[in-house]
């Protein structure tokens, strides 16, 4: 291993003596000697990189070209090649191979890194005015380039960069295209749409060091908005201003621009700015309420800037006029710390501090519970609370507009208030009618207003109902709604028969507003019929109309009479009567329950009355009114005896009175949700001392019963006689 290491250390100095031998140069005393010239091998850079002259070695110093395809550019555009010592050894100097760039400024600079041609983007055309740093043809991919312009312009952007994007594949490799961004001034990076120019631009307005602008720039470019404000309690004259250029006048053909400044108002317009923008000592918006209004409209306002303060209608502010005043409150570090005090203009025209919130107060006040609404009449009790401003005040009540039939007439309802409270009530007014309430100053500040419309009242009473023989129909006009909203009609219907004035059927009928017809029930010959008509509104039923009409004759309307059946075996001792009852069921219905009802009356109306009303149950320390005797489920005709005390649930069938005319009425009732119907067969009879319990036929029907009695016992005693003297004949014989 030894050797091996001793013969590559000698192999190793033959050749350093060797390649120092070849250096050395050629002694110049020696004419004709041939001097040898160092090369370099051809740089192992990027493949894609085009060399000019293309060669495998190249001089000492030899200066080469290097390009790229298309849309590239190599680093460095021309290198050269030097030999620097790297060592020396045993005397003699040992060289390596090093390359130069040369840099855009014309000097050389070592290449220390590999040489690539490098994506690149050509020069924009955008404008000759426009100055690039550097000042390039290409630029690399994300290079920085800044912009620049003439005095008096600005770029749209300050520093831009090259980036190349795939617009499309070609053959499975992409084609790029060249985009440019630019810095905003935020300092992020945004596309570029349209070419960047130089913009006329405005330098920084050199007014108050207290200004605060924004953007915060030294340049601006023309028309574009900066905002303007300042420290805290105190406000620029304009919070927002724009520099514009105008001519100012012209040289030798060309137009000379000088810079002036716009401010926004606060309606929107804009006005140039002919003094020094300041920061102006303010007071914030008072914070008071919403219903509160100020005039100028504004969040913050000027020291002793003069404010108008208004209400909604019908109300006022305790102030008018407010203005702003900042006072020193203390003294911090040398410096006064102020607070805003705002002063309001008092009724003599003197300015007082404001020592509680400015209000939207109701000048005038209708007590709260004190509005009174009837059918006829409107009345308020009111209260002002700022007397000052309830001068003269009147109160009006007028009638809204109404259409035919229901107009409303004219109301003359106007009085002048006094005072700070009172009373205020319109003239009689009509029933369900629209008036308007105002309280008004004499300039036309309405203070109250109120619309409102009277309570209803029942309607008047139904003047136009007629018979339709033809059909059988009642008709008539509905009822126009003056006294209150029509809700519906209260139709009743009695009927009688001619051929039995005993019998009587009531329809009590609720019908809706819109029905002007309704049929007469079981229509046809024989019959009559009274018939009632009433009107609804929220406040009740109105006055009926009555008509009577008979189903052969509907013009010339009859009394109608009411003819009771009589009534058998009243026995004024024992306070009874026999009724004979029949059922009232039609044939085709099923037998319902009967309701036996006793009034004490023979008068046609009570008994009709008795037969729509609510029996009461009987008291016999009172005068009797209409009671229910009795409750049966009636299917064949039977005798029923009226008074003989028996109790049930809902009735009692107490002895009648002596001296007392009685109806006795036996009633069926049928109830549905919209129709009532009462049929009743009436019986009348009075109780009488001194009368017979019965009638002849009654004693007849007594003296055959016992007739039949007596026959019947002397025929039983004729045949016992006769078997007797049939046994005696042969008992003799016997005795013989």
């Amino acid at each position: 291993m030894a050797l091996q290491l001793v013969a590559l250390s000698f192999v190793l100095v033959l050749v350093s003596l060797l390649a120092a031998e070849g250096q050395k140069e050629p002694d110049p005393t020696v004419q004709g000697a041939p001097r040898e010239t160092a090369t370099c091998r051809r740089p192992q850079w990027d493949w894609r990189l085009w060399l000019a002259p293309d060669q495998d070695n190249y001089k000492e110093n030899e200066e080469v070209m290097l390009s790229c395809p298309k849309g590239f550019q190599p680093s460095f555009t021309r290198v050269k090649c030097v030999r620097e010592v790297q060592s020396t050894s045993f005397g003699t100097h040992v060289y390596r191979e090093v390359w130069d760039g040369k840099l855009s400024g014309g000097g050389w600079v070592r290449i220390q890194s590999y040489v690539a041609c490098v994506a690149t983007c050509r020069r924009p055309q955008w404008g000759s005015r426009l100055q690039l740093a550097p000042d390039q043809d290409n630029y690399k991919e994300n290079e920085e380039v800044m912009l620049s312009c003439p005095e008096g312009f600005q770029p749209s952007f300050t520093h831009i960069k090259c980036v190349r994007e795939v617009q499309s594949i070609s053959y499975g490799k992409p084609e790029y295209r060249e985009v440019w961004h630019g810095r905003d001034s935020g300092g992020g990076w945004v596309r570029i749409r349209s070419n960047v120019a130089c913009v006329a631009t405005c330098r920084r307005p050199q007014w108050d060091w207290r200004l605060w602008l924004a953007p915060d720039q030294d340049n601006y470019k023309e028309n574009e908005e900066v905002m303007l404000s300042c420290p805290k309690g105190f406000q620029p004259s304009f919070t927002r201003v724009k520099c514009v250029r105008e001519v100012q006048s012209t040289s030798f053909g060309t137009h000379v621009y000088r810079e002036v400044w716009d401010g926004k108002l606060s309606g929107g317009g804009w006005v140039r700015i002919q003094s020094y923008v300041a920061c102006v000592a303010t007071c914030r918006r008072p914070q008071w309420g919403s219903r509160l209004q100020l005039a100028p409209d504004q969040d913050n306002y000027k020291e002793n800037e003069e404010v108008m303060l208004s209400c909604p209608e019908g109300f006022q502010p305790s102030f008018t006029h407010i203005k702003c005043v900042r006072e020193v409150q203390s003294i911090s570090y040398g410096k006064p710390e102020y607070r805003e005090v705002w002063h309001g203009r008092d009724s003599g025209g003197g300015w007082v501090r404001i020592r509680s919130n400015v209000a939207c107060v109701e000048v005038l006040q209708v007590v709260p519970g004190t509005l009174e609404v009837s059918s006829t009449s409107i009345k308020l009790n009111w209260t002002c609370r700022l007397p000052d401003a309830c001068q003269n005040m009147q109160a009006t009540c007028r009638a809204m507009p109404s259409s035919p039939p229901c107009e409303a007439e004219e109301v003359k309802g106007e009085e002048m208030l006094h005072g700070q409270e009172g009373t205020f009530t319109c003239p009689p007014l009509q029933p369900f009618t629209d008036y308007s309430v105002t309280i008004s100053l004499p300039l036309g500040t309405i203070l109250f207003s109120w619309l409102v419309r009277t309570e209803g009242t029942v309607p008047d009473k139904p003047e136009e109902l007629w018979l339709d023989p033809s059909t059988g129909s009642l008709r008539w006009k509905a009822l126009p709604s003056c006294q209150g909203e029509i809700i519906g009609y209260q139709l009743n219907i009695t009927t009688r028969s001619t051929q039995d004035g005993a019998f009587l059927e009531t329809e009590r009928l609720r019908l809706s507003s819109s029905v002007t017809e309704h049929p007469l029930p079981e229509y046809g010959p024989g019959s009559s019929y009274a018939v009632t008509m009433q009107g609804l509104t929220a406040a009740g039923a109105g006055a009926a109309s009555l008509w009577e009409f008979q189903s052969n004759s509907s013009h010339t309307p009859h009394p109608l009479d009411i003819s009771c059946r009589s009534v058998r075996d009243i026995s004024p001792s024992q306070g009874t009567a026999v009724l004979l009852l029949h059922p009232i069921a039609h044939p085709n219905e099923a037998a319902r329950e009967h309701q036996l009802i006793v009034a004490a009356t023979h008068n046609g109306t009570g008994v009709e009355g008795a037969c729509v009303g609510e029996p009461q149950p009987f008291n016999a320390s009172q005068q009797p009114g209409a009671y229910m005797a009795a409750v049966l489920n009636l299917t064949t005709s039977t005798d029923f005896v009226l008074g003989d005390g028996t109790r049930g649930q809902g009735y009692h069938n107490a002895a009648l009175r002596l001296g007392s005319d009685y109806t006795a009425l036996l009633r069926l009732v049928h109830r549905s949700q919209q129709v009532e119907k009462f049929t009743c067969v009436c019986y009348s009879f009075s109780v009488v001392a001194g009368q017979p319990p019965g009638s002849w036929r009654g004693t007849v029907i007594g003296v055959v019963v016992l007739l039949a009695i007596f026959l019947l016992s002397a025929g039983i005693l004729w045949l016992v006689l006769s078997r007797k003297r049939k046994s005696l004949p042969s008992k003799a014989k016997e005795d013989n």
